[in-house]
């Protein structure tokens, strides 16, 4: 809590850039070209605050499987209104910036938080785990996306927002590695369940996969980067590879989890082979390349 900066989404959001839609109050309707953001961008920024607005199904998911009470209680509760805060500033933005349809960005919400969200763990563990690497993603997803928006506005937000995501994730690693010092075994055993399993929470929206696809084509977040910039240096910090006297259920964890990032990384080379020549424009066909592009996410 004393490591947190109070911040307000007001003052980052460029209200004097907006002005009245189509409606009630008689303003102009949105256009594509009312924004410089790219396609890829917008994509980017649309998955994100959708991810952000599922907030009650992430509540409840939290508390259900780690608690509510004494601590974790009031962990529970600040972690929420921050990531509160989070979906109402990118939303306030896209709406000033007019970067994507208002219209269509609010049917998308109301089914993203109808279809709600499950965690596909059980366990404290794998879920403090999840939480670790979720945060983690998110954080480089926002502190990319806002990189390559070209928009220093934008940029400025996001970067606010992914500080904010820094410390949620230092947090629960933290108590991983706390946990290590404990039962290296469970966690171990946590950790390869959680990476080889791992799905962003926004996995199950309508539309999920063309815009993972587009982020993934600008960048912003695709498996080299969840290899590199999230799973390598978590691991690292939680010093998975250093652990000594293990029992047999650890050392085959361990073993297992070297082995899907092994994967990963296979398939992150494939993605960007696949990505080298699409970009190059040596492959075309009616959806042959986005096909291949696709699959090799």
């Amino acid at each position: 809590m004393t490591r947190a900066q109070e911040w307000f989404p007001h003052q980052y959001v460029p209200w004097s850039q907006g002005y009245d839609f189509e409606g009630p109050l008689g303003g102009t309707a949105w256009e594509e070209g009312q924004s410089a953001l790219s396609p890829t961008i917008r994509s980017a920024l649309v998955l994100n605050v959708l991810t952000e607005d599922n907030l009650p199904s992430y509540h409840w998911a939290v508390s259900d499987r780690i608690g509510r009470t004494g601590a974790w209680g009031e962990w529970l509760a600040r972690w929420t209104a921050e990531e509160d805060r989070h979906s109402t500033a990118l939303r306030a933005y896209l709406h000033t910036s007019r970067a994507v349809d208002p219209v269509a960005l609010e049917r998308m919400r109301i089914a993203q938080m109808s279809t709600g969200y499950t965690p596909r763990h059980v366990g404290m563990l794998v879920n403090l785990v999840y939480l670790a690497v979720q945060e983690l993603a998110t954080r480089v997803s926002h502190r990319n996306a806002g990189r390559y928006s070209g928009d220093s506005r934008c940029e400025r937000l996001l970067s606010r927002i992914a500080q904010d995501e820094n410390l949620h994730m230092i947090f629960y690693r933290d108590l991983l590695q706390a946990a290590m010092q404990m039962d290296a075994d469970a966690v171990l055993q946590a950790v390869s369940e959680c990476v080889r399993d791992f799905q962003m929470p926004a996995e199950r929206m309508a539309g999920f996969r063309p815009l993972a696809l587009d982020v993934a084509l600008a960048g912003v977040y695709d498996l080299r980067v969840h290899h590199d910039e999230v799973l390598v240096p978590l691991l690292r910090s939680l010093a998975v590879w250093d652990v000594r006297e293990l029992n047999p259920a650890g050392e085959q964890a361990r073993d297992e989890l070297a082995g899907t990032l092994h994967r990963i990384e296979a398939r992150a080379r494939a993605f960007e082979n696949v990505k080298e020549r699409w970009s190059a424009g040596r492959a075309s066909g009616p959806g042959g390349i986005t096909d291949k592009v696709s699959a090799a996410l």
